[in-house]
């Protein structure tokens, strides 16, 4: 098998595994974070159609203008926007359209007028225009979808004490990867031959498709399903805002009683043994609000949740490290100390005592 036909193979593996992963998030089996897996089945779909032409041509054996067509570039435009969309749904269930959200049809909008020009007879500026438009609007979906998870990743370690499986790492490192490979191929297409390229950029990107696949269908539910606990963290979220920090929840009084409250639990009861824990949880142990708890942390401690639990188990860790008789393994004092996995607990005890588990035990 030369390299021809091996791209060409790669071609109908990477059209196909799209199309039945797009089927797949659409019809979301686990039923969950059911907008955002909606929206990503939508995206993935529209991801597709960019090898359709390919695929038809290996099938028919004529050339297929199929991105010539003016609907399906039209469809084509709205795939960042999809993509962009999904990681809303991800990082917020809650969200919900409203009229200055028109504001995503700008670009599109401008894009199908230089098409209708091309149409016209206008070819030479609109063309450039049209293709000027398309690098744009995948630039800043691209910035948009990566700086809306970085805030996630802040956001959830106000309410979780686990944050391994909702942090939406996988999408953050596809989106870099997706960068890097595009970059490659603009430069290759403007001072090389592109067709040199093709079978590493489709073996990079089934490789990527492999990798959304894997980590999309194993991503877990983010929010409660509960409604209104959902609300209830995503309302800490905003509350976490640095501007609104500043705001006084409860009293003095009532901050230290709740302080001195959730300190005693804490040595008395171990909650953070439970690798489950969360805000919801630990508030409902002390009997207040999710809000005033979140005050308390943030306020009194001057650290977020995630922070004030994983501190207690990094101590209990090391209780369990410092016994000369302990038979546990490191892993094994991960999940007795709370975290949920070796990557987790490495992580975070080291960032807490400057060591990993195994120099420490040394």
């Amino acid at each position: 098998m030369n390299t021809a036909e091996l791209n060409s193979f790669i071609v109908i593996l990477i059209y196909g595994s799209l199309v039945l992963l797009s089927l797949l998030k659409l019809a979301n089996p686990l039923k969950v974070n059911r907008k955002a897996n909606f929206w990503f089945g939508i995206f993935l779909f529209l991801w597709s159609t960019f090898w359709l032409d390919e695929v038809l041509f290996l099938i028919t054996g004529s050339i297929v203008e199929f991105h010539s067509l003016f609907l399906v570039r039209c469809i084509q435009f709205f795939t960042p926007i999809v993509f962009y969309l999904s990681v809303l749904f991800y990082t917020n269930p809650s969200f919900t359209f409203k009229a200055r959200d028109f504001k995503f049809l700008l670009l599109p909008a401008a894009f199908v007028l230089c098409l209708i020009l091309v149409k016209s007879g206008y070819e030479k500026p609109f063309e450039y225009f049209s293709i000027i438009l398309i690098l744009i609007q995948a630039l800043f979906y691209t910035a948009l979808s990566y700086i809306t998870i970085r805030k996630h990743q802040k956001k959830i370690q106000q309410f979780s004490s686990n944050t391994e499986g909702i942090n939406l790492n996988w999408l953050e490192y596809i989106i870099l990867v997706l960068l890097i490979v595009n970059i490659i191929y603009v430069i290759y297409n403007l001072f090389y031959d592109p067709k040199s390229l093709n079978f590493f950029i489709n073996a990079v990107f089934l490789s990527v498709i492999y990798c959304v696949g894997y980590y999309s269908l194993k991503q877990k539910e983010i929010y409660p399903l509960e409604e209104k606990q959902r609300q209830e963290l995503i309302s800490i979220d905003e509350d976490s805002d640095p501007e609104e920090v500043k705001r006084k929840l409860i009293s003095d009084e009532e901050l230290l009683k709740i302080k001195a409250l959730l300190e005693g639990i804490m040595e008395l009861q171990q909650p953070y043994l439970d690798s489950e824990l969360n805000l919801i949880k630990l508030a409902e142990m002390l009997s207040v609000s999710t809000h005033h708890l979140s005050y308390v942390i943030n306020t009194g401690f001057g650290k977020n949740f995630f922070q004030y639990v994983n501190e207690y188990r990094v101590d209990y860790a090391k209780k369990l490290l410092k016994e000369s008789n302990s038979k546990l393994s490191i892993l094994g004092i991960a999940y007795e100390s709370g975290f949920n996995s070796k990557t987790s607990f490495n992580t975070t005890f080291k960032k807490v005592t400057g060591q990993t588990p195994s120099e420490f035990r040394k």
